[in-house]
């Protein structure tokens, strides 16, 4: 019996299938992280944690005599700390593990993005 191999370009249906399954997977994780960002809750301004390092959900009501290292203009949105998709309005942070803070506030925290 003699077996026929593939020509030069074309896929087998083996390496079909293991590329349909490995995407799949991807699709499937990518889902999962996406859904857990989003049932992430808030950080509540009174959450001790924010408390400690002064988070407001508004950068413009920072008191910049209680936080003279607060500069005009900086926000989560434009912190390095801040991670997820651009453009949302809640986004976790390195700071906060398992909240989302507002994209709009602030916190002592804050780190130019580089």
């Amino acid at each position: 019996m003699v077996r026929s191999t593939p020509s030069h370009g074309a896929v087998s249906r083996r390496a079909l299938v293991q590329n349909l399954v490995a995407a799949a997977a991807a699709v499937s994780i990518l889902r999962s992280a996406k859904s857990s960002a989003a049932e992430l809750p808030h950080l509540s301004v009174k959450d001790p944690s924010a408390v400690a390092v002064g988070y407001v959900e508004d950068a413009a009501q920072v008191d910049a005599k209680k936080y003279p290292t607060y500069v005009k203009g900086s926000s989560c949105d434009n912190c390095l700390l801040l991670q997820g998709a651009s453009g949302a309005a809640y986004r976790p942070c390195n700071l906060f593990a398992g909240k989302l803070v507002a994209a709009a506030g602030w916190c002592s925290g804050w780190s130019a993005e580089i």
